[in-house]
């Protein structure tokens, strides 16, 4: 069940116009160039969207693999 909005207040939710999600960035140059694809995807046909997701979770995956590595020492 959906809830509407009175006449007077749908209308004021109208004029204002869509509201923009606050973009996300982390400060780290690769994750947020695939922050930024996935953001793009709104824009992109849905039959790319899994390719996106797909490529999005191998980078993640590297980047963070990366930053693990760099920051382990050898334990003995």
């Amino acid at each position: 069940m959906t809830e509407e909005l009175p006449a007077d207040e749908a209308a004021q939710s109208a004029a204002a116009g869509p509201v923009e999600a606050e973009r996300v960035r982390t400060g780290v140059p690769r994750v947020d160039e695939v922050i930024a694809a996935v953001e793009e995807l709104e824009e992109r046909p849905i039959e790319e969207h899994v390719g996106v997701f797909e490529t999005a979770h191998e980078q993640l995956r590297r980047a963070l693999d990366a930053e693990a590595a760099a920051g382990q020492q050898p334990t003995r």
